[in-house]
């Protein structure tokens, strides 16, 4: 089915925006026809500061119902403890490529050790979601094929946030926050 490019833009919040501007337009083309009287003059004052309430209304409810804003929980206990797992994870030498393809709706993620080597990895969970809403967050089961994991999933066009985490086999954690660019 073709998709117009404005068309994943026009939302019922949207909707309800255009549909007060075309009724102050509207009320406007009427009220340019007649005599200007104090009555009226207020009649569009209040008209034109209704539209521009009801949209920053609109548009501040759309923004905190799409993405609250939170990475953890309690900021400063995440801070205690970031100085060190960072020294141990940097210590690890491990390095992450990811890769999508569309064609084959597969979203590859290589880790290499400092050899070049695969990396040894155990317990590896990712995240992929949108940068601005929770609505699209999904957690892929990957699959170890030639010394890279691998997960079956359809990315649409745009940019795509990856959470990885992933355990060394003595312990030591491995927590990488990735932007992922998919062409449209």
């Amino acid at each position: 089915m073709l998709q117009l490019p404005f068309e994943r833009f026009l939302t019922p919040e949207i909707g309800f925006v255009l549909g007060l501007v075309l009724v102050v337009i509207l009320a406007g083309l009427v009220l340019s026809r007649s005599e200007l009287t104090g009555r009226r003059v207020l009649v569009l004052v209040l008209a034109f500061f209704g539209v521009i309430i009801g949209v920053n209304i609109t548009l501040a409810q759309r923004a905190i119902g799409t993405f609250p804003g939170l990475e953890v929980k309690n900021s400063y206990v995440a801070s205690q403890s970031f100085d060190r797992e960072r020294r141990a994870q940097l210590a690890l030498g491990w390095q992450l490529a990811p890769e999508y393809d569309p064609a084959a709706d597969e979203l590859r993620l290589a880790f290499t050790d400092r050899e070049g080597l695969p990396a040894p990895i155990k317990d590896l969970k990712v995240l992929v979601g949108r940068t601005t809403e929770a609505k699209d967050d999904r957690t892929p089961a990957f699959d170890l094929r030639g010394g890279v994991h691998v997960a079956s999933m359809e990315l649409a066009p745009g940019k795509w946030m990856m959470q990885v985490e992933a355990h060394a086999p003595d312990g030591t954690l491995f927590h990488q926050r990735i932007d992922l660019f998919v062409k449209g």
